[in-house]
């Protein structure tokens, strides 16, 4: 059994991309957990607009029985709390040892037999939690256009008995048009529901952009196209729709990575004071932070900045973990104490703290 099941983020069963591998070289398996790394760094930078920080899980996070953890770590900022995005491991030969997985060695003549260096790394269908939480809004949901069913919905406006016909046949045709184009297009052409109805309903599936058309647009040739994620309204000319239509696509796309990054960004801390670093943390932040490595110290840190009770309902109360030694360092940690206040050894690393998912 498990306790407190969310939606996409922790349910009894959930569906992963997952991968083994062996090597037979431990330097071949470590390139291949870093080259898994970077392409999950890119599939929610490029895919799915969220920035995420990348690193090493720390000893008691890794996965056990594993040589050594990496991972891609993201921000929720409306919980302030960190979410792991995908795992790269490098299991080394433990398990090829424990269930005898080995091969001929190449360069033996006497042909000895040699275990596997073995790597395993997944990516699972949380993501799409972590994009509902991110980019998501009081309307509804916000999605990147990159991984929308419908990249843009048509909507007929100032429909009447005398024009209907004229309205569904224009929305139908530009429909196919863009579809021809590689732009994932849907004409809500329903009859039941007025216009007003429909853009509340396509805000809500977070569509990236709406196209309207009414019988002005036609006579001068235009479109009005409403983007989901900010709300501005642009008219543009039916001329070469299709290419600007892309580009404001890409455009959405980095507007919304770079409105993730700006809010990661400012609520990513660095402390080198206990008392600060318990602050921080009631203020929603991730908090980059020495840490000398020991188990033990993780473990009285994690308990020691927990409150008795939350701060607020989004501020939760439990305490600080690990959520991976960052790449990109800071700073020197090794000329610092442990942030652990019952700790005095020095630090290995500015390691990045937070309560999390």
């Amino acid at each position: 059994e498990f306790k407190h099941p969310q939606p996409f983020l922790r349910t009894r069963e959930f569906l992963w991309q997952e991968g083994h591998s062996a090597f037979a070289t431990k330097e071949e398996a470590h390139q291949e957990v870093y080259d898994i790394l970077d392409l999950y760094h890119g599939v929610y930078k490029e895919l799915l607009a969220i920035p995420t920080v990348k690193g090493r899980k720390t000893e008691k996070e890794k996965f056990a029985g594993g040589d050594f953890t990496t991972t891609v770590e993201g921000y929720v900022s409306a919980t302030g709390r960190g979410i792991q995005g995908a795992t790269s491991h490098h299991l080394g030969q433990n398990f090829s040892k424990m269930f005898n997985i080995q091969f001929e060695d190449p360069d033996s003549s006497s042909g000895e037999k040699l275990f596997a260096h073995q790597n395993s790394w997944g990516l699972s269908t949380r993501s799409i939690g972590v994009v509902v939480m991110v980019h998501g809004d009081d309307k509804g949901l916000v999605l990147p256009p990159r991984v929308a069913m419908y990249q843009a919905v048509i909507v007929p406006c100032g429909v009447s008995d005398a024009n209907k016909e004229q309205l569904n046949t224009y929305c139908t045709e530009l429909r196919k048009t863009l579809h021809k184009a590689g732009i994932r297009t849907h004409a809500d052409l329903r009859e039941n529901y007025n216009s007003g109805w429909k853009f509340n309903h396509w805000e809500l599936k977070g569509v990236p952009l709406r196209i309207e058309i009414g019988p002005r647009d036609i006579k001068n040739n235009q479109v009005v196209v409403v983007r989901r994620d900010t709300g501005v309204k642009a008219t543009l000319q039916n001329e070469n729709l299709e290419e600007q239509l892309k580009t404001l696509l890409d455009t959405v796309h980095q507007d919304m990575y770079n409105r993730a990054l700006v809010e990661r960004d400012a609520n990513m801390a660095v402390t080198t004071v206990w008392e600060d670093f318990c602050q921080l943390l009631d203020q929603r932040k991730i908090i980059q932070a020495p840490y000398c490595g020991a188990i033990e110290c993780e473990e009285i840190i994690k308990k020691d900045s927990a409150r008795t009770e939350a701060v607020d309902d989004k501020a939760p109360a439990m305490g600080a973990k690990s959520l991976c030694i960052p790449f990109d360092q800071p700073a020197d940690a090794t000329t610092e104490t442990c942030i652990c206040p019952k700790c005095d050894k020095k630090a290995i690393s500015y390691t990045l703290f937070g309560r999390s998912y």
